[in-house]
């Protein structure tokens, strides 16, 4: 028998083709160009494997579908929405719609996502708990909202986008002229501050935190950048996230990190899920950071609710923890009704 009936909630939005093209070549933005199970679907299987009876629930950016959302009837929404008619910037909305309709949902509530997402705010939570950050400042058009003393080369990025968008392997500068002209492009496309950002060499970790009130770490995982051309700087921009075909993005892939001794892995952890707590995250998040070569860990952002494709890094720490994605899905699921005081289905 079924444990829970479990909507699949996820996002999806719509968009014209030019006039000239006939009225059926409406297209789903994000619809996939090779034949491979999304996200979504991973996840609806995973808890049908369970024992859960899954349904798949969307909101498309309109009315109707926020309708459809407030009427259907579940146990829990799995949320795995990015976006709100196609703005990256409403995932805190829709949780907070959820709340307003006294929802139970999976991951983080509103608060969360509107911390992590402001990379600036976030960075100055870390400060006052004493989890180290790179130095940044942030610019709108002339104006310096923050700023400490940094020097180059730095890294800008927009303060409110996520999945490396706006960034690429020019957003490292080193002069004044270069970083004017990146200030500006990040303005121009995003309309939005210009997070300028110490550049800390070093290696690229990802630290997945799975719980609640004694959340844990899950096995470290690494973005090897090392076969990066010469002279490129070390990132995971766009060029490495999803530019697929290219030999850059073929040649950097997520690893176990195997020569990291205890003492750096147990810090690292500690400091994932010190900045798991400080910005609120529930149930699940990925935490990224930067290693030194002197050792110190830098964590450059917090990823609530972080991509759950069984390919991503996510899945990876917990299959190395060893979880099958089958048990991860169903785990973050009793997490969160656990928060509302109804675990343990069955």
């Amino acid at each position: 028998m079924p444990k829970y009936r479990i909507g699949v909630l996820y996002d999806m939005w719509w968009v014209d083709e030019p006039a000239a093209a006939p009225p059926e070549a409406k297209t789903k933005k994000k619809a996939p160009a090779k034949k491979e199970k999304e996200v979504h679907q991973e996840v609806y299987e995973a808890l049908r494997e369970s024992g859960h009876n899954p349904i798949y629930l969307t909101v498309e950016g309109d009315d109707e579908t926020l309708l459809g959302l407030a009427a259907s009837k579940t146990d829990l929404l799995f949320n795995l929405t990015e976006s709100y008619a196609g703005d990256d910037t409403k995932d805190m909305n829709i949780a907070a719609y959820l709340d307003l309709l006294g929802r139970r949902y999976t991951g983080a509530g509103p608060h969360a996502l509107y911390l992590a997402q402001d990379k600036a705010l976030a960075k100055k939570i870390f400060a006052f708990h004493g989890i180290r950050t790179p130095f940044f400042a942030t610019v709108y058009r002339g104006r310096v909202d923050w700023s400490h003393d940094i020097s180059f080369p730095v890294i800008v990025k927009p303060v409110r986008e996520d999945g490396s968008i706006g960034i690429g392997f020019a957003s490292v500068v080193e002069s004044i002229k270069d970083l004017m002209e990146r200030i500006d492009q990040i303005h121009t496309q995003f309309d939005s501050s210009a997070l300028i950002e110490e550049y800390i060499e070093g290696r690229e970790i990802y630290v997945g935190v799975l719980g609640n009130e004694r959340p844990e770490a899950l096995p470290l995982v690494e973005l090897d950048l090392s076969r990066i051309p010469e002279g490129t700087p070390r990132i995971a921009g766009t060029e490495v996230k999803w530019d697929k075909g290219t030999e850059i993005y073929e040649n950097t892939k997520p690893v176990y990190p195997e020569d990291l001794d205890e003492a750096t892995v147990k810090r690292l952890q500690e400091t994932a899920v010190a900045a798991f707590h400080a910005l609120r995250l529930r149930d699940y998040g990925r935490i990224d950071m930067r290693l030194a070569p002197d050792g110190t860990a830098h964590v450059l952002e917090v990823n609530p609710n972080c991509w759950l494709s069984q390919k991503a890094e996510f899945a990876m720490a917990a299959k190395k923890a060893g979880r099958s994605y089958e048990a991860l899905i169903h785990e973050i699921a009793e997490l969160a009704m656990a928060r509302y005081g109804a675990g343990n289905g069955g």
